[in-house]
């Protein structure tokens, strides 16, 4: 005797009460097969709940692609359940890259004409889902017919309807812009889907709804001050979605239009001062206000009352409102920098957020709020963000912090303090680790010396340091890159401690030299070298890091220089100056170029056994070539040629050469050639420095005679 078929309900509770995927896959190919059957059969009673057990089994993901012709016969059936069954197939089963959906078109034109609004809005639903732009096109007139005289609730899928056929079919678009001038004039509130629309057309018709701003900003305003409204209110908010709708529209019209700007500003400015903030709701509309208010032409003082929005924004209680909040003041920084800062204290405070990704934004906007005047505040702050946040960092926010702390002087000690401090309880946070390696290998003197004036000072014993760094070095958690600010901040540890911590340090670098990470290794390589081979340019090499023109070095990987180890670091430009090394090149403000690395040029240089030429710059048509000798009655002389050339047709007034050397070494620049650069196929400018070697530095003749004897 055949197994009876399972009603939907029963259907649902047996495959939810399957132990197994096996199980459950042998019990929906059991039912498919039934199912294929019952519609061979053409049992017109039971094609209904067939269908919907086989969609059913469909939303599992199992095949069901055999009901689709199920699904054209069961829309045409006359009771409405049935009907909307066959619609809620054909949705799911049928698609537009299936030439069987075009069998649909007459059913649904049928049905747009029905006297049923539920039968209207069956196909609209399904038109505005499945429809292909053979169907819109030829359904089209219906559409807008509907959205002209239909009954309110036919009339709202109609336009949905619409904006699925603007946006699929655009020639379509003109047949529909009467229609939104005729919805633009109903005094209802149920024409939020109307600008959900007119956003559609806003390409095609920009100039025809730039006219009809004074009505929607109208609109706008009496929903703001109008009162409670039973059948359009959410939380005491009058039809939120339509004004968020607006808000949006009008965005885009006021984009650099300092006409439709001004005549929203007062109606913004409502808003922004009516709006509760108790629910999200309101919250909601606020936000679409600010990001209005900063989009168009909008007036100063309400771009200051839209950042003091964001800031009642970080004190809410809601963490995706903070997050909101943190994320759109770092877009407004470089705009509204003095608005912004205004709210510093509070960016600050979102520090100590339990929520890492709070905490991620407001160190990132904090970064971008620190100046000259609040840098001390800000870096005590950062600091302990910092060991806080663990990984929940970007990775430029460990240069950015070190740019910040090398910035600050009166604050090392402090930094260098806390920092030691936080890596001794952890080295597990990797940006933490990165940071303090740094800040100890520059303002390693400080710890040794104990001397900090922001907390009570404790002063550390060297073997303390270099264990703590060893540590480091030998973690499984430690990054390349890591590992590469310990190794150099071993080497500038160095300067400062004994013979016998030197030693260790060596044996510790020596280690890397063999290591897999090819830049670790190239580092431990040259620090090698220079213990081995120039251990008199060690001091002067591994001095701390200096701000010069404006740029502050921030740390980095070393390079190799003439055969010889020097360490190089990456720049950061600072917000005030954009002097690089080169000097101003450009009389109307470009700089060109990034600044060079005079330590390693100039150590290299008198070192060299055999004095070379060598390009050190070379950009934007411009070419900077050193050319040394050194006097054989004055070996403690270097005596460099600057050649500069260019390649471009214009000339560059106004060059400056600058230089810059160790604190061991002397410089002197002789007068240049001329201070034009002539274009192309022009001579060449030139300019001597003179470079003295201090006594106790020796040359690599020198090195060579002492090796030999």
């Amino acid at each position: 005797m055949p197994e009876a078929p399972l009603t939907l309900a029963v259907l649902i509770r047996t495959i939810r009460s399957a132990r197994t995927q096996a199980e459950e896959r042998d019990l929906v190919q059991r039912e498919s097969a039934k199912i294929r059957g019952a519609f061979r059969g053409d049992e017109a009673e039971s094609r209904a709940t067939n269908l919907a057990k086989l969609l059913y089994i469909h939303m599992l993901g199992y095949p069901a692609h055999f009901g689709q012709m199920e699904c054209l016969q069961a829309h045409c059936l006359a009771p409405i359940p049935r009907k909307r069954i066959g619609y809620l197939g054909a949705a799911l089963l049928l698609d537009e890259k299936q030439d069987t959906h075009l069998l649909l078109t007459n059913s649904i034109k049928n049905d747009l004409l029905h006297s049923s609004s539920w039968v209207q809005g069956l196909a609209l639903s399904t038109l505005g889902s499945l429809g292909s732009a053979a169907m819109f096109r030829d359904l089209a007139g219906e559409v807008e017919q509907l959205a002209r005289k239909a009954q309110p609730s036919v009339r709202r899928k109609a336009v949905v309807c619409a904006v699925h056929i603007i946006r699929k079919v655009p020639d379509l678009t003109d047949m529909f812009i009467p229609l939104g001038k005729h919805l633009l004039t109903e005094q209802t509130y149920g024409k939020c889907l109307l600008f959900v629309l007119l956003m559609n057309l806003y390409f095609p018709s920009f100039f025809l709804l730039l006219q009809h701003v004074s009505q929607m900003v109208g609109v706008l305003r009496n929903l703001v001050v109008a009162g409670y409204s039973p059948d359009h209110s959410i939380s005491g908010i009058s039809n939120p979605f339509l004004q968020v709708q607006i808000l949006r529209l009008l965005r885009i019209l006021g984009r650099d239009n300092e006409d439709t700007s001004e005549a929203m500003n007062d109606t913004l400015a409502q808003v922004a001062t009516n709006t509760e903030t108790t629910r999200n709701v309101g919250n909601a509309i606020l936000y679409e206000t600010v990001l209005t208010i900063m989009g168009v032409q909008s007036t100063s003082g309400l771009r200051v009352l839209a950042i003091n929005i964001l800031g009642r924004f970080l004190l809410n209680k809601d963490r995706n409102i903070r997050y909101v909040a943190l994320t759109s003041l770092q877009k407004l920084l470089q705009t509204e920098n003095s608005a912004v800062q205004r709210h510093r204290d509070t960016v600050l405070s979102c520090l100590s957020d339990p929520d890492p990704t709070v905490k991620r934004r407001a160190l990132q906007l904090s970064l971008a709020l620190v100046s000259n005047s609040n840098v001390r505040t800000s870096v005590r702050l950062l600091c302990v963000s910092l060991r806080d946040a663990g990984w929940y960092v970007r990775d430029d926010c460990v240069p950015n912090l070190i740019c910040l702390i090398g910035g600050a002087k009166e604050l090392h000690s402090y930094a260098v303090q806390q920092l030691y401090g936080a890596l001794v309880q952890d080295i597990s946070q990797q940006p933490l680790v990165q940071v303090a390696t740094w800040c100890i290998g520059e303002y390693g003197n400080l710890l040794l010396d104990g001397s900090c004036e922001e907390v009570e000072p404790k002063q550390v014993h060297p073997e303390e340091i270099l264990s703590l760094l060893e540590r480091v070095l030998q973690s499984h958690l430690s990054l390349p890159a890591t590992r590469a600010y310990a190794l150099t901040a071993l080497m500038k540890l160095g300067t400062h401690l004994q013979d016998s911590d030197v030693n260790r340090i060596r044996s510790l670098v020596s280690i890397y030299c063999s290591c897999h990470d090819i830049e670790l290794q190239q580092r431990a390589v040259e620090y090698n070298a220079l213990f081995r081979k120039y251990d008199h340019l060690r001091y002067c090499l591994h001095e701390k890091v200096f701000s010069c023109f404006g740029w502050e070095a921030v740390g980095g990987f070393p390079h190799q220089a003439d055969g010889i180890s020097s360490l190089s670091y990456t720049v950061t430009p600072s917000a005030t100056s954009l002097l690089d090394f080169l000097g101003d090149l450009n009389p109307a403000g470009k700089h060109i170029g990034k600044p060079l690395n005079v330590y390693c040029i100039i150590a290299s240089c008198l070192i060299a056994t055999a004095l070379p030429r060598m390009s050190v710059y070379e950009r934007d048509g411009l070419l900077i070539e050193f050319s040394m000798e050194r006097p054989a009655l004055e070996p403690t002389l270097l005596l460099i040629t600057a050649t500069v050339s260019n390649q471009m047709p214009d000339d560059i007034p106004n060059f400056t050469l600058q230089v810059a050397v160790p604190k061991p070494f002397q410089v002197e620049l002789l007068p240049p050639s001329g201070s034009t650069v002539p274009g192309q196929g022009g001579a060449p400018l030139t300019q001597v420095i003179r470079v003295w070697t201090p006594k106790q530095v020796r040359t690599a003749e020198d090195l060579q005679s002492k090796k030999r004897v």
